[in-house]
């Protein structure tokens, strides 16, 4: 059982490049979204080096594009800060449900690794783990995979951007959120999962309810998460 256990948290190559390969089909249609970001930065009057690094190393596309309405000659930089904060708060939950496996991972690697964690990749990696099945690799490889087309996107948009300005108008929009109902739907189906998602749905209605606008996205993240914490505390406790 302890050998068992000691797989689901394997991080290495293999693990890592499969699950690059599993992510790479779903991240093409990042690319659109990439586009679409270089061109309207481009738009925004950044220069093209500013716009392949931050999306290089902030890899986060709504806030990316979120931080685009605000940017002009004075930037307000605690009204941006607070924004993608906000937009970004849902991986405060992420990483309480990978919690018990990350755990186990040295803090440079544990850091390492969600550092490019976003919906598709979490998704796939919980869905791993509730099939008993490892899923660092998928978090860390698909997290590459997505953050590869992300900026080659990007890089794209800069220079042909006008071909893909609107991805609504393609569907490609839907194709993400689709296949992240998908996964969530065929995860993990137990009472730690079941209470920390109604911890941060019932947290979010009442933040949207009787908080200021937006404050619900921060709300119900931090509630889950701290309900995924504790309850992985006292599991390995016991």
């Amino acid at each position: 059982m302890a050998n068992a256990d000691t797989e689901l948290y394997q991080l290495n190559r293999p693990l890592v490049w499969s699950g690059f390969k599993q992510l790479a089909p779903i991240s093409i249609f990042v690319t659109a979204f990439g586009a679409a970001f270089g061109l309207a930065a481009t738009q925004a009057g950044l220069s093209d080096s500013t716009i392949v690094v931050m999306s290089t190393l902030v890899f986060a596309g709504a806030a990316q594009f979120a931080a685009l309405d605000l940017w002009g000659t004075q930037i307000p930089f605690f009204t941006v800060m607070i924004t993608v904060f906000a937009i970004n708060a849902r991986h405060l939950l992420m990483g309480a449900t990978l919690y018990p496996w990350l755990r186990h991972l040295s803090p440079a690697k544990r850091y390492g690794v969600m550092l490019v964690a976003s919906d598709a990749n979490w998704a796939m990696s919980m869905q791993a783990f509730s099939r008993g099945q490892p899923g660092l690799g998928l978090l860390l490889g698909g997290g590459l995979a997505l953050w590869f087309f992300w900026v080659f996107g990007t890089w794209l948009g800069i220079y042909f951007g006008n071909a893909v300005s609107d991805p609504k108008s393609l569907g490609l929009d839907m194709v993400m959120g689709c296949f992240l109902l998908a996964m969530v739907v065929g995860g993990e189906k137990n009472l730690r999962m079941l209470v920390i998602w109604a911890i941060a749905a019932i947290s979010s209605l009442l933040a949207y309810w009787y908080l200021p606008e937006n404050s619900h996205v921060i709300v119900g993240a931090l509630a889950g998460g701290v309900a995924g914490t504790v309850w992985g505390t006292q599991d390995n406790e016991r």
